[in-house]
């Protein structure tokens, strides 16, 4: 069961990361007719920029379920098949502690209770807790931050997903690699 739902999460991750690495192809386009032309529009940058860190996070995480995520393998790979399925589940629990961090990080970063408790008044919010999260723009798109830094935790709640999928489903991506 959870290994469905983390297939299905993994697979809308993917696929929005290439809309997004798409949309960088074209965006960067864009920027390149529009400064030849002596136009320059120069929130195409920084899109550009926020759609490629959403592109990152979103195929590592889903990198996780596919278990196609970056491993130095040196040393398990001398181990005996047992130690080596050992040190697979290891890992996933390694992951999972990160996420599960991640997503304490993120609920200490938006407050989402505090907010909530100044009756989503970003103002009183802010005076309250001196965080200005919601209120800081983007330099060019003027849209808040708070929008773009919000994929952490779709980064979080996806690997977090992820590695108990790894941990608890028999025949992980994780084990394949390893056998």
């Amino acid at each position: 069961m959870i290994g469905r739902i983390s297939a299905t999460w993994a697979q809308f991750e993917l696929t929005l990361a290439a809309a997004l690495a798409a949309s960088i192809t074209l965006l960067i386009l864009l920027n390149v007719v529009t400064r030849s032309l002596g136009a320059a529009l120069f929130w195409v940058d920084e899109l550009a920029i926020y759609a490629m860190a959403w592109m990152a996070f979103l195929g590592a995480s889903s990198a996780l379920h596919y278990g196609h995520a970056v491993a130095v393998t040196i040393l398990t790979d001398t181990l005996p098949p047992m130690l080596r399925k050992a040190t697979a589940k290891l890992v996933d629990v390694i992951v999972l502690v990160f996420a599960l961090f991640m997503i304490w990080f993120c609920w200490r970063w938006y407050s989402p209770l505090e907010l909530a408790r100044n009756g989503f008044d970003v103002k009183a919010f802010q005076g309250a807790t001196f965080n200005f999260i919601y209120a800081e723009p983007t330099t060019t798109l003027g849209i808040k931050k708070f929008w773009v830094w919000s994929v952490m935790w779709l980064f979080a709640l996806g690997a977090t997903l992820h590695s108990v999928a790894n941990l608890f489903e028999q025949g992980s991506a994780q084990d394949e690699r390893v056998a």
